[in-house]
């Protein structure tokens, strides 16, 4: 580990280190069929979702729903189809190892639903905290997620290295909340080891 401040190093995961390579956005097409419903459109619908911790019935009936057996057996499958499609990039495991190996404390930090959450545990382990919104509940860029971080692992804000793809959530909210924020460009080829050369 450098001389710098930061210990904890926490990155958001979808476009910093997995992508999904074919969507078939099953939550979206809840939110779609909520409206069709007669549930009036929000800015925050996705928000919420992503804050619940359950599954597409469990969703539906927080807004006061129940979805048919058709539609559920469709989007449990558009869900299954996509969470395949998940890829980790070439240098993620990489360089989380060499962090650790440094001596740094790994957050992975992500607006995500409860399948996508699971799914990504499995393929990146060595993590010391998952900080997923749907157990928190509240997405970034809510104070409470960042928050979240650092009660769990008991440091201070301006300890904490964020990276992300997302200018609002992964850079302008951690900065905001105190702590160090720094933006990824996975679709220009971006490297994480680019991002974190000074403390590599």
């Amino acid at each position: 580990m450098s001389n710098s401040p930061i210990k904890v190093i926490a990155f958001d995961v979808f476009g910093t280190l997995a992508k999904i390579t074919e969507k078939t956005s099953p939550y979206k097409k809840l939110i779609h069929w909520l409206h069709q419903q007669g549930h009036t459109a929000h800015v925050n619908d996705a928000v919420t979702v992503m804050s619940i911790h359950g599954d597409f019935e469990d969703i539906a009936a927080h807004f006061g729903y129940h979805i048919p057996a058709p539609l559920l057996t469709e989007l449990n499958a558009d869900l299954e189809f996509e969470l395949k499609q998940i890829q980790l990039f070439d240098d993620t495991l990489s360089t989380l190892q060499q962090l650790k190996t440094q001596g740094y404390t790994i957050v992975l930090c992500s607006n995500s639903a409860h399948p996508y959450g699971i799914y990504i545990s499995t393929l990146i382990p060595i993590v010391d905290l998952y900080a997923w919104s749907y157990e928190v509940h509240a997405c970034k860029p809510d104070p409470k997620i960042y928050q979240y971080v650092i009660d769990q692992i008991h440091c201070k804000p301006e300890e904490v290295l964020f990276i992300g793809d997302t200018p609002l959530a992964d850079v302008e909210g951690p900065r905001h909340f105190g702590m160090t924020a720094r933006l990824i460009n996975r679709k220009k080829g971006q490297q994480l080891t680019e991002i974190l050369a000074d403390l590599l």
